[in-house]
């Protein structure tokens, strides 16, 4: 669960929240939406703790793991397409990296042997020994050829690391999915097997989109943006637009 208690934000002087009070549960699919500037993608970056309110807190379920849909397709240059999807989860990586490191080591010590059974353990755990197979079965489920798998990301094109960075994204289940324009990039084969994916998704998922069909497929709640305030509206966007509409038609008829 996601609590958003008394959140307000100022940016260069422009106030762009003020007062949120929202919670966000598990089971739904929140798409995020307002005009351009509102402070959509910002509010991701809010929830993530990429940058801190002016006021207010962001609480988040304990044990709790986010992950975000990365923007920088150059990030994970120097990694292979495998790498990179299981870094998604970083918890799990770097105990991957941990053991590996470990293993390689010419003077291997009892001490090391302690250490060793205790990444083990932790990486058990975490699943570890099927996440190749579940970043492999990601990957192909977005179209990206097991030949491709072991390729160093910077060989491959653009609309391939869309793919990849989505599934580092999706890996893993994580408790809250941060997806930033997710269909950017995407063919229809791609977008469809998304909108299925998410649809299913037991978690909690915040999506910003300018794909309107897409959140009709995707949402079962909007998250409006809109001067300052933060509401949340049942349903998807065709729900929220007439809404909204019927909302504005009442305020004039109010003002007549």
């Amino acid at each position: 669960m996601i609590t958003v208690n008394n959140l307000s934000l100022n940016m260069a002087g422009h106030t762009l929240y003020e007062d949120v009070n929202l919670k966000f549960t598990p089971g739904n699919c929140y798409g995020i939406i307002g005009a351009n500037g509102a402070g959509k993608s910002t509010f991701l970056k809010l929830l993530e703790g990429k940058i801190e309110p002016t006021t207010g807190s962001i609480t988040i379920g304990a044990n709790e793991r986010i992950s975000s849909l990365n923007q920088d397709h150059f990030a994970f240059e120097e990694f292979t397409v495998m790498e990179t999807v299981i870094q998604g989860h970083k918890q799990l990586y770097d105990v991957m990296k941990q053991k590996d490191a470990l293993y390689a080591k010419a003077d291997f010590s009892d001490a090391d042997g302690v250490l060793a059974a205790e990444l083990e353990t932790k990486f058990a755990e975490l699943d570890g020994w099927n996440a190749e197979a579940d970043s492999a079965k990601l990957l192909q489920s977005l179209g990206v050829a097991e030949e491709l798998h072991q390729t160093m990301m910077s060989e491959l094109p653009e609309s391939v690391k869309v793919k990849v960075l989505l599934a580092q994204a999706l890996f893993g289940n994580p408790d809250i999915l941060l997806l930033d324009e997710p269909t950017n990039g995407l063919d229809v084969h791609t977008i469809e097997w998304l909108e299925n994916f998410l649809a299913n998704y037991e978690n909690i998922v915040m999506v910003v989109s300018h794909d309107r069909h897409f959140l009709n497929q995707v949402c079962t709640q909007m998250c409006d943006v809109d001067r300052g305030k933060i509401q949340l509206y049942v349903g998807n966007y065709d729900f929220w637009y007439e809404s909204s509409k019927l909302a504005t038609e009442l305020a004039n008829n109010q003002n007549d």
